[in-house]
């Protein structure tokens, strides 16, 4: 198993050791001595999966302290862009983000540390999303970034957006309070 750094600090890639042979394939999704071993030494309380069709865009969200929460991120099916948003003021990265596929096909995790928004696109016609989280879903403590906010520029990869309601109506970067401070 290879834990990856990005270029924002905490954030990682898992790639899992997967070993195949003509009945298909076997690896671990989550073992917790390795994730200490690898940097990520937390308690995960609650698992969310999320099935979308191809150009969905879910977020960018988060949540805020005392309910700041990490997320694992993995795909049971089909194929995403999962992007992460550094939003801890005063960070050399701060409005800086991160993106990477993660699919069925390369089986890879994206850990994200309290601090960051969250979300992802569909680049396959389904995706079934899987992510574990370090803390509760509070919604009192839940906030959202305009997915397409102009200071972000995120390529999100899609052609159509699909989007909900709620994301639609997010804040825009720039008017997010400081709720996270590196």
């Amino acid at each position: 198993m290879i834990f990856e750094k990005t270029y924002l600090e905490g954030l990682l890639v898992i790639k899992p050791d997967i070993f195949e042979d003509l009945r298909g394939y076997f690896y671990e999704s989550f073992n917790n001595k390795k994730y200490i071993e690898g940097g990520i030494e937390t308690s995960f309380i609650q698992d969310n999966i999320s099935k979308s069709v191809k150009g969905t865009i879910r977020g960018l969200h988060y949540q805020t302290p005392p309910f700041a929460q990490g997320k694992l991120c993995s795909v049971l099916l089909g194929k995403v862009l999962d992007v992460a948003v550094d939003i801890r003021f005063g960070s050399p990265t701060f409005g800086k983000y991160y993106s990477c596929e993660l699919s069925e096909e390369n089986k890879f995790q994206l850990w994200i540390p309290p601090g960051f928004a969250h979300g992802f696109s569909v680049l396959s016609d389904n995706a079934i999303f899987s992510y574990k989280c370090t803390e509760l879903y509070s919604k009192e403590n839940e906030r959202a970034i305009l997915y397409n906010d102009p200071q972000l520029n995120i390529n999100w990869k899609v052609d159509y957006p699909v989007v909900s309601e709620k994301d639609l109506k997010a804040t825009p970067f720039n008017r997010i309070a400081k709720d996270f401070v590196y």
